[in-house]
């Protein structure tokens, strides 16, 4: 039987930490002997919180590569790959891009939420467009099942509603991909008073140093 097949990554804005382990990283390496997996280095999704630091975007995107490979993920059984370097994700976000109203984006309460954690009070066309662009981003390659996390299922919902009305004016061509939730709880920071987070400083980075790592425990 053929295995059905899970599209899961990370933006790389930054060293993957322990919050990432424990709540993504070691469920996806287990996954990878059940379904053919596609992991995702999001290099222009990182773009729509980090456009003023292109510099840093290639140390990032290697960063993260190595700290998915040292979580246990294999290159001999898992498709990495980088978002900017597959042409036809672009393309089809422009595609999918005529079937969403900007109504409907404004109204996903992923989107809401993390402007309100970002302090945007006025949004870009890109950071607006994220769910269209993560949904070509499932679609190219036809994923079945998508790891996530309860607050990233308004964006898995979008895929379905961008595949399920581009096969009914189209043809039947995408999958309707279905969300496979997470319900490991979420990693208290260093600071105890918060989910660990690269953006409030409370993470212990897998690429620490061991003295790194002592100091943050110690404090």
């Amino acid at each position: 039987m053929m295995k059905k097949r899970i599209l899961t990554g990370d933006r790389p804005t930054g060293a993957l930490h322990l919050g990432h382990l424990v709540g993504s990283l070691l469920n996806r390496a287990a996954l990878q002997d059940q379904y053919e997996t596609f992991i995702i280095v999001a290099d222009v999704q990182a773009l729509t919180t980090n456009f003023d630091r292109p510099d840093r975007l290639s140390d990032d995107v290697r960063q993260v590569a190595l700290d998915n490979i040292s979580a246990g993920l294999d290159p001999e059984k898992s498709v990495m790959f980088v978002q900017s370097m597959v042409p036809g994700i672009a393309e089809l976000t422009v595609f999918f891009s005529m079937l969403v109203t900007v109504n409907r984006l404004r109204h996903n309460p992923t989107i809401k939420s993390e402007a309100g954690s970002y302090g945007y009070t006025d949004m870009t066309y890109g950071f607006l467009g994220y769910p269209v662009s993560q949904a070509a981003d499932i679609l190219f390659c036809r994923a079945d099942l998508v790891p996530v996390g309860e607050d990233q299922l308004p964006h898995i919902e979008m895929t379905r509603f961008v595949a399920g009305r581009f096969n009914e004016l189209y043809g039947p061509v995408f999958p309707e991909p279905e969300a496979l939730v997470s319900r490991v709880p979420r990693l208290v920071g260093t600071d105890g008073a918060a989910k660990m987070s690269k953006s409030l400083g409370n993470c212990i980075h897998l690429s620490d140093e061991p003295a790194v790592v002592r100091e943050k425990v110690m404090s």
